[in-house]
Order: C-alpha cells, then structure tokens, then sequence
C-alpha cells in the first residue's frame, strides 16, 4: 500500500530473460501486485517468473500472465489493465521488463494520481538536460516528432516524450475507456492519451531519469515507426475532432481545421503549378496562390490555439 492506496505494476514482457530479474527485485515493497505478462516469449522468461514466484517475498505479489500469441506490448500492458480493473488496483502503473524505467522514479509518477491530483501521469525523459547526451540521437529526434503530432492529435499540448511507458493510471481512469479498444503494438501510448482526452482526464508529466546502455535489446526501426505511427496519429487527430467537438460537444474549431486542410494544401499545389509553368505567370495567380496559403495558416493556428484553450484545464 501506498498512502492507504493498492499499488500495482505492469510488466510486459517478451523475451526478457536476462533484464527482467533487475525489475522485479528493485521494485519498492509498497508495491502489492507484480503483474508481468509474458507476451509468448521463445526464451526463459517464463521460467524465471515461475521461479519468482516460489519465493517468499513475491509469490504473493506476482501474478504471471501468459499470451499464447504475441500480441505486441500495448497488448500485453491492455492484459495486465483488465487484471488490475478486476481486482479493483486503486493505481496501476506500467514498467517495461527491460530495467529501462528507474524503479526511484516510482513514487514521483504515482503521487499526484494517488493524490488525486490527476487520473494519468507519465513519465518524461526529455525534461532532464543530461537527456540529449544520454537518449540515442535519432531515437531522441523520433520522439520528439512523435511528441509534436501526439500533442496536436490528443489535444494534451502540455505533454512531451509521448512514447514513454512509464505511466500510472487511477482505477476511475481505467474504468472509463475501452480497455479491448487500445491499440495493441507500439503506438499504444499514444493512442491511449487521445482516449484519455475524450473522457475529460487529467494528464500530468513528471521528468524521469532516461536509462540506457544496461543490456537492453530494442527491435524497433525509428524510420518505421515514425512512419506508421504518424498515419496513426492522423488517424486519431480526426477521430478524437469528431467524436469531442461534433458528437459530445459541438465547436466551430472543427471548421477551422477542415478550412486549413483545405486552403493551405490548395495554395501550396497553386504555387507549386505556377513555378512549374514556363513562360509568363499572371500576378493574380501568385496573390491567389499567397491568400489561400496565409489564410489555411491562419485557420490552422486559430484551431490549435481554441484546442489548446479548451482542454488547459485537463493538467
């Protein structure tokens, strides 16, 4: 327990065999159910979790989840949520199986959800200073890519370092999304706050120590994943407009936004034909081509800045 609050800990895991022992035995004792999901891993993962469990200190925190298909991480951390929504876990936090989240950091993500303070909290690695020399560079880049679509995308524009997984949800949180509805691979962070914001929860960042370089083996192809998770993002810029500001509360920023998708990318093509053409090119074509790319600017700021103000209060 922690402040009288059930504390427990998501742990995805695939292939973790050699990382995973340094998680569980650095864990804080507040801590009141491990949960690792082993996400079908081909190596011993499985094994040392069994052999966990016959301790005296954690067979009676560890709870072993097994998938009898990989389903990817957001998968394994959606198994372990329906887990801690059953048993009623007043606050439920997610730690990679790989050592990379600093178990010090704990009570820093938990407190202002076990407070009350907010419903989410998350880490930040890229608050630190020490993170551009520690993070890898185009991992670090990647992430901050992602970060800006994220904001835009889930309307939390106070957040940064949007693929961090080291979260703390509250059981009221929880109960209000569609756990089989998250997405099951590595755009889950993301895609998790944009359901967050159409419930009205509050999010707060808390700056966490980046770890690196102890062992850990990442198969993730920053190109990739920018890539998809960037048409994932845009997906769910849309969906999120619809459902918050068309179904469950009607604003006009929603014309704004279909205003600058229209006027911004009809002038730069304009202006793109006009340089393209040899021979004489009319002035009014120019201006035409600069009104229609000032205004979709216009438009643009004008629906980030209503965005901004309307969900300021969920911080």
């Amino acid at each position: 327990m922690y402040k009288q609050k059930k504390v427990g800990i998501v742990i995805p895991a695939y292939n973790e065999e050699n990382l995973l022992p340094r998680v569980i035995e650095t864990l804080p004792e507040f801590v009141d159910r491990i949960i690792i999901v082993d996400d079908h891993s081909t190596d011993k993962t499985g094994r040392i979790i069994e052999e966990y469990q016959k301790h005296d200190v954690f067979k009676h925190k560890i709870v072993s989840i097994r998938h009898e298909k990989n389903q990817g991480v957001g998968g394994a951390i959606a198994t372990g949520y329906k887990y801690a929504l059953k048993e009623q876990i007043d606050v439920t936090v997610v730690m990679a199986g790989d050592a990379q989240m600093d178990p010090a950091d704990l009570e820093k993500i938990i407190d202002p959800v076990v407070t009350g303070q907010v419903d989410y909290a998350k880490g930040n690695r890229l608050f630190t200073g020490e993170a551009w020399d520690i993070i890898p560079k185009h991992r670090y880049l990647g992430n901050a890519f992602l970060s800006l679509l994220t904001k835009i995308a889930s309307g939390y524009w106070h957040l940064a370092d949007s693929q961090s997984g080291y979260t703390a949800i509250s059981l009221h949180a929880l109960k209000s999304i569609n756990i089989d509805r998250i997405y099951k691979r590595y755009g889950m962070p993301n895609d998790l706050l944009v359901k967050l914001n159409l419930q009205d929860i509050k999010v707060k960042d808390i700056p966490i120590t980046p770890v690196y370089n102890i062992g850990e083996k990442s198969g993730i192809k920053i190109g990739r994943i920018v890539f998809s998770l960037s048409f994932l993002l845009f997906k769910l810029f849309w969906w999120r407009l619809f459902h918050k500001y068309v179904i469950k509360d009607f604003h006009p920023l929603i014309f704004f936004y279909l205003m600058s998708f229209t006027l911004l990318p009809s002038g730069i093509l304009l202006g793109i034909i006009i340089i393209a053409v040899k021979g004489y090119i009319s002035i009014t074509w120019l201006i035409l081509s600069a009104i229609l790319i000032i205004s979709g600017m216009q438009s643009l700021f004008f629906a980030m800045w209503f965005d901004m103000d309307y969900n300021k209060e969920l911080i």
